[in-house]
C-alpha cells in the first residue's frame, strides 16, 4: 500500500508560479515512476508530467517549457514546479505513483489561476 500526500496548491495570478509536492509513504525503491495529473471541471483527467528517472521525464505538450518535474529519492518526494501559469492550468492536480503492485493516487490539490 502506498499513501501519497500532496501540498502546494493555491490561488495564483496569471504569469505566477507554484510548486507542488507529493510525498510517498513507502520506500522510493518500490516505486517505478511518479507523475502529476490534473482534472479541470467538466473535463477528463489528463497526464501533465511523469518522471521515470532523473534523466527521463515526459510532459504534456501545453506545459513543456513551463513545468518541471523532479524527485528527491531520499525524501520519497516528487515535485512539480509550475511557472508562467495561465487560467487554462486551473484544475485539481493529482499525484500518482506506479509500482509493481499497481498505481496509487493522492487526494488532489486545487490550483486556481485567476486575476
Amino acid at each position: 500500500q502506498v499513501q501519497l500526500v500532496e501540498s502546494g496548491g493555491g490561488l495564483v495570478q496569471p504569469g505566477g508560479s507554484l510548486r507542488l509536492s507529493c510525498t510517498a509513504s513507502m520506500s522510493d525503491t518500490s516505486i517505478l515512476s511518479m507523475g502529476w495529473y490534473r482534472q479541470a471541471p467538466g473535463k477528463q483527467r489528463e497526464a501533465v508530467a511523469m518522471i521515470i528517472s532523473d534523466s527521463n521525464s515526459i510532459y504534456l505538450d501545453s506545459v513543456k517549457g513551463r513545468f518541471t518535474i523532479s524527485r528527491d529519492s531520499a525524501k520519497n518526494t516528487v515535485y512539480l514546479q509550475m511557472n508562467s501559469l495561465n487560467p487554462e492550468d486551473t484544475a485539481v492536480y493529482y499525484c500518482r505513483a506506479n509500482t509493481l503492485a499497481g498505481h496509487y493516487w493522492g487526494q488532489g490539490t486545487q490550483v486556481t489561476v485567476s486575476s
